[in-house]
């Protein structure tokens, strides 16, 4: 597991001139089982995070670490997108009449490419008995991507432990990751040894 990439939120990233922000979600494609993209949130700037290609991570030794400077990773894609949307919100029953200006809410989604999906913090894990934790982040091949192991975060507060479970026992990820094993086999998996982020 020692050559394995971790890939955890709330790591912070480093463009090659400083930090540029924090690992927020990530993009998998669930044909390959590939990680595709980081969404990093920013660290300098308010505004949307970018999706960060997994090809521009030179290393993680540390942290994330990209191969781009701030301001080119400044114009990566947006990870969100904001909607103006007209009569949203109030929720009170009453309809403007003609000449009644609506109000108007701004509504952010997240940007998924094509065929992928995203797994965001905190997600539910899911074993065949019921919930078990909450994704932590992935162990990764650093050769083609493709995800080794689900990291999460399990137990209570006085038995809380972090543990790497096979990309094998996984049978779904949207909507939460769902696992092909019982909660007792998730509890009788070791626990992680994992270098974490600063």
């Amino acid at each position: 597991m020692a050559e394995e990439t971790p890939f955890e939120v709330g790591a912070g990233a480093d463009c090659s001139d400083g930090p540029c922000g924090v690992v927020r979600r990530f993009i998998i494609d669930p044909a390959t089982e590939a990680v595709t993209h980081l969404v990093i949130e920013p660290e300098h700037w308010h505004g949307p995070s970018r999706l960060v290609p997994v090809d521009l991570i030179d290393s993680t030794v540390g942290g994330i670490r990209l191969r781009c400077t701030i301001a080119e990773f400044g114009n990566l894609d947006p990870a969100e997108e904001a909607e103006l949307v007209e009569g949203a919100g109030l929720g009170i029953g009453i309809s403007g009449g003609p000449g009644i200006p609506q109000p108007t809410q701004v509504v952010f989604q997240d940007v998924v490419p094509v065929g992928e999906a995203e797994v965001a913090a905190g997600e539910p894990v899911h074993a065949t008995d019921g919930e078990i934790g909450h994704v932590q982040g992935f162990l990764v091949d650093p050769t083609d991507h493709r995800v080794t192991h689900v990291l999460l975060r399990e137990g209570h507060l006085w038995g809380r432990k972090e543990v790497a479970i096979p990309v094998s026992a996984v049978t779904r990820v949207q909507g939460g990751i769902r696992l092909n094993i019982t909660k007792q086999q998730v509890e009788d998996l070791p626990p992680a040894n994992i270098d974490h982020h600063g």
